[in-house]
């Protein structure tokens, strides 16, 4: 309840601020549906933008949790393991080379490549003797993410018209939200959030070793490849939608099991709203900084997910969870 309070205030604010400020009566007067004033418009015209950022936070924050579960990796994150570098390379290199225009397409392309490179990652940081380590998964996936990302430039950087128009969501951003990307979004989302949190009892399972698992009776390969599919789901259409924001699917699982504990029938609902409240914190803060200017909402996670991501690394007692 304190977490929906929450959301529900970073909501109001966010239609409040911007380049112009509006007061409370206003933002109440335009939700209530009067929408005469400048004030009004101005509030009626950031709601999809404050709905698509919630809508993202959730879905990235959700699919970090799982794949932090299905790998028990505590540096697992769509970022990190070059998922959204994957589905970001999917969606430049179909713009750019087989003139991809149709919103949808978009989407569908996004889950193949973040689908893609999360089997990638993990076949790399599965070689060796101990199999897929915390530590071999990470280095793997900020080599394959390093890799993405260089490519994405290549694409782009010799296509003037595609770098003006993708510059600001290789970033990732929320700004261009809009009702029609917001109902291509929430289809998939509620399949990716639906997805994991039915696999929530089984994650709970794999928390306790493949052995210990298996002899329960659970199903490890099956539980495995049914979460994974719903956090790349969840990451492909958000990355889509919004670019590559990072990070928010690694800060707000570890912040979440430190206020209800590592049950992921709790930890999975309460992700959402944390990442929801969380990418709406960042773009009101990116708006409030610069005005009249804006920060990309993906540099304003960053700036709070780099020292995060330190602070988990230098822990020695997390290896695995």
């Amino acid at each position: 309840m304190v977490g929906l309070a929450v959301l529900a205030l970073l909501f109001v604010l966010s239609v409040a601020f911007g380049t112009r400020s509006v007061s409370v009566s206003e933002v109440w007067s335009a939700l209530g549906g009067d929408t005469g004033g400048i004030a009004e418009a101005a509030v009626i015209k950031r709601v999809p933008r404050t709905v698509l950022a919630l809508l993202v936070g959730a879905a990235l924050a959700l699919s970090g949790t799982t794949m932090q579960a299905v790998t028990r990796n505590p540096l697992a994150d769509p970022g990190i393991l070059g998922v959204s570098s994957g589905a970001a390379l999917a969606v430049v290199v179909g713009i750019a080379f087989f003139g991809m225009s149709d919103p949808y397409s978009y989407i569908w392309v996004a889950i193949g490549g973040a689908a893609l490179a999360a089997a990638f990652v993990y076949t790399v940081g599965s070689l060796g003797r101990d199999g897929a380590t915390p530590l071999k998964l990470a280095l793997a996936g900020a080599a394959i993410s390093a890799t993405f990302s260089s490519l994405v430039s290549a694409v782009l950087l010799p296509r003037v018209d595609a770098l003006t128009t993708f510059r600001f969501w290789q970033i990732g951003g929320v700004g261009g939200g809009s009702w029609e990307k917001i109902g291509l979004l929430v289809p998939f989302l509620v399949v990716g959030a639906a997805i994991c949190f039915f696999s929530a009892r089984g994650m709970n399972m794999l928390a306790l070793g493949d052995d210990l698992a298996a002899g329960l009776g659970e199903s490890v390969l099956r539980t495995r490849l049914v979460a994974a599919a719903g956090a790349v789901l969840l990451c492909g259409v958000a990355t889509a939608v919004a670019g590559p924001i990072g990070f928010v699917g690694l800060v707000v699982p570890h912040l979440c099991r430190l206020l209800v504990g590592t049950d992921l029938r709790w930890l999975i609902p309460f992700s959402a709203i944390t990442g929801a409240a969380l990418l709406v914190a960042a773009d009101v803060v990116g708006r409030v900084v610069a005005r009249p200017q804006e920060i990309e909402v993906g540099i304003i996670t960053a700036f709070i997910g780099a020292p995060f991501f330190i602070w988990i690394v230098r822990r020695q007692k997390v290896r695995e969870l």
